[in-house]
């Protein structure tokens, strides 16, 4: 049986088989699926024999994406989203070092959460700047658990349930503080509504929705969670004891955490897949719309 023949550029057969690829190298080894030459740099190992860098390419492009658990796309385990949260945090810090005045424009409080909404979303990237710690603390837990979730719930879900849990922190603290219902007019009603007014800033309550939604999911596999639970408790009564920490923020992203997390797991299987984020977005909806009717409810002058 004579060997393939390729023909060269004028056209003419080639003398020795030659790799499609490199022209210059012969190859008297054929790729599976295209049979042909297949030089060893080409080469690429298949359940029989080999098969050239174009033919795996392709079929990589044609096979349907491989799907996590809990529904999301697989990744080649790189928690690029973690990473890339983390990255954004400690920009952000090192921008709060350099222009002081970022904090104050960016931080959420509900006096002005309602005329600058975005603040509900941007406080979650900023951290106390005369506290390192406070940033160390949050990236670091940050860490430790976002590549799990990461992995759990693909990417993009993963980034959907921080989001979500940072905005439902802020919303914990909106609806949690003490809301002037009338016009304040004296200093003892000021002072009675001064967390109206007072500004938070930090990941914590994305974080909490982490905590929440790794109980969730957890239990929605058959996994231990003790330890976890031990974490939550512990890290919500420091919010109650120690001044300066929002127990109000922890506490709406938590809740969001969990409501997302659930979404996540209750749709996770079969055609109920494509509930997911329609579900997600509900959840979303109804935070944002607590928040409006919360603010729709105080006085014209503090809107």
């Amino acid at each position: 049986m004579s060997e393939p023949t390729l023909p060269t550029a004028s056209g003419a057969p080639a003398a020795h088989p030659v790799c499609p690829r490199h022209p210059d190298r012969e190859s008297y080894v054929t790729c599976q699926r295209c049979r042909r030459p297949v030089c060893p740099e080409c080469q690429r190992p298949a359940p029989v024999g080999v098969q050239c860098v174009d033919c795996v390419r392709d079929a990589a492009r044609a096979a349907r994406p491989t799907r996590t658990v809990f529904g999301g796309r697989t990744s080649d385990g790189n928690p690029i989203v973690t990473q890339v949260l983390i990255g954004l945090c400690v920009l952000m810090y090192a921008v709060q070092l350099l222009r002081p005045a970022t904090t104050a424009a960016l931080d959420f409080s509900p006096l002005e959460g309602w005329a600058e909404p975005w603040r509900a979303v941007t406080a979650a990237f900023l951290h106390l700047p005369e506290m390192p710690l406070h940033l160390g603390v949050n990236m670091l837990v940050l860490w430790q658990i976002g590549p799990y979730l990461e992995g759990l719930l693909g990417r993009a879900r993963f980034l959907a349930l921080y989001l979500i849990s940072a905005i439902g922190g802020s919303a914990g603290v909106l609806l949690l503080a003490p809301t002037p219902r009338t016009i304040v007019r004296t200093s003892a009603e000021a002072a009675e509504y001064a967390g109206w007014a007072t500004p938070v800033v930090g990941a914590s309550g994305a974080v909490f929705g982490l905590f929440g939604a790794m109980l969730v999911l957890n239990r929605s596999l058959g996994r231990s969670s003790g330890a976890m639970y031990a974490v939550v408790a512990i890290n919500m009564a420091f919010g109650f004891f120690y001044p300066g920490i929002s127990w109000q923020g922890h506490l709406g992203g938590l809740i969001a955490g969990v409501a997302v997390a659930g979404v996540f797991a209750l749709l996770a299987h079969g055609t109920r897949r494509r509930w997911q984020w329609p579900g997600a977005a509900l959840v979303l909806i109804v935070i944002v719309g607590v928040m409006v009717v919360d603010y729709l409810s105080v006085p014209a002058l503090y809107r």
